[in-house]
């Protein structure tokens, strides 16, 4: 175990590159930003796995990108062990081929609109 001193800035995981926790702009993206990205890969999440991208309430992630932005993902139903290692239902999200293009277009614009808010707040 790692002892963190006050005052010391926390490394980031080493999971991450760099150019997973930056955008073009060279600050972080937001929470929707990252998991929107994360299903642009083509790759799949469910509860568990979306707490690496610092999401925590997955399930309103998903709420927000579909109600706000139209974007419709497949669902599929998962049995997996919990934190205690007991088998539990999660819903696994993924983005079909077919929303990939609206999704790009919502990430731009999620990109472009935080980074309005950025230099407005400066």
């Amino acid at each position: 175990m790692t002892v963190q001193k006050k005052g010391q800035p926390q490394k980031a995981s080493p999971e991450k590159s760099q150019a997973d926790i930056t955008t073009s702009t060279g600050k972080a993206p937001t929470k929707i930003s990252r998991v929107l990205g994360h299903f642009l890969k083509d790759l799949s999440l469910n509860r568990f796995e979306a707490e690496r991208l610092g999401d925590h309430c997955l399930h309103s992630t998903i709420s927000s990108l579909s109600n706000g932005s139209g974007l419709n993902f497949n669902r599929l139903m998962e049995r997996v062990p919990n934190h205690w290692g007991l088998p539990c239902l999660v819903t696994r999200y993924s983005l079909p081929a077919s929303e990939h293009k609206r999704g790009h277009n919502v990430l731009a614009m999620l990109e472009k609109t935080g980074a309005s808010r950025r230099q407005a707040a400066a």
